[in-house]
């Protein structure tokens, strides 16, 4: 015989996924809202490139974009959080759905001014989560040969912030090959991989955004709120 009790959970807050509650959420039917941050502040920057490009592409596929801009971004505990490209960083979060994140790849790693960015960022504010349950798609430029330690290590970000992180990615090596004298990305395989991810990223975005909410509403939460508002009461009973 199994044994199927649960002594340890409380029933009041233990819900069962239902189908019919994620269809109930869908109700949103402006574009889907994107930020795209990208990592270097150099004059000819790759990354800011591919990002442009990326943009293109998702206002094509029908979403409304926004790119940060990094210069002047402090480091992060340098400047008080009311610091405007803080609070300028803070209310994009605040306003996109989904996001693209894109680093040239420099020692190995991601660039410390895109994970200043991501620094920036706290987990919560207050009772909100900025990024929980945002799309998220992650690309990469390369002086060299192809990589993908950045979009690993975007991926594990992402999945920190408690993004919803879209399986497909890019990786652009020897990007200072792949743009014109206009900054436009040429044709190639690398291109064709640019547009399935944003493609995608739309997709997922439409599929989710309405249902994130519901999707990240986690037991514990639950029981950690219901502890809270119990020990409040109390007390004011008191």
């Amino acid at each position: 015989m199994h044994d199927d009790s649960f002594p340890n959970i409380d029933q009041r807050l233990f819900q069962v996924p239902s189908r019919e509650r994620l269809q109930e959420q869908i109700s949103s039917y402006h574009k889907p809202r994107i930020l795209l941050l990208y990592g270097s502040n150099r004059e000819k920057s790759y990354s800011r490139l591919l990002t442009e490009e990326a943009s293109r592409l998702l206002r094509h596929f029908g979403a409304e974009t926004r790119l940060f801009n990094p210069s002047g971004l402090p480091l992060p505990d340098d400047a008080p959080a009311d610091h405007p490209k803080v609070q300028e960083l803070r209310d994009l979060v605040n306003w996109s759905e989904g996001q693209v994140w894109c680093s040239p790849e420099r020692h190995g790693a991601m660039t410390g001014v895109f994970k200043s960015q991501i620094d920036w960022i706290p987990l919560s504010i207050g009772a909100l989560r900025p990024t929980q349950g945002k799309t998220l798609a992650v690309m990469q430029v390369c002086g060299g040969s192809q990589s993908f330690n950045t979009v690993n290590q975007l991926r594990v970000l992402g999945r920190w912030m408690r993004m919803v992180t879209i399986p497909n990615q890019s990786s652009v090596p020897k990007a200072f090959l792949e743009f014109d004298d206009d900054g436009r990305m040429k044709p190639s395989t690398f291109y064709d991989r640019v547009v399935d991810v944003m493609e995608e990223l739309v997709k997922f975005t439409l599929l989710l955004r309405d249902s994130s909410d519901y999707l990240t509403d986690r037991y514990s939460e639950r029981k950690e709120s219901d502890e809270m508002l119990s020990e409040r009461v109390n007390q004011r009973s008191i």
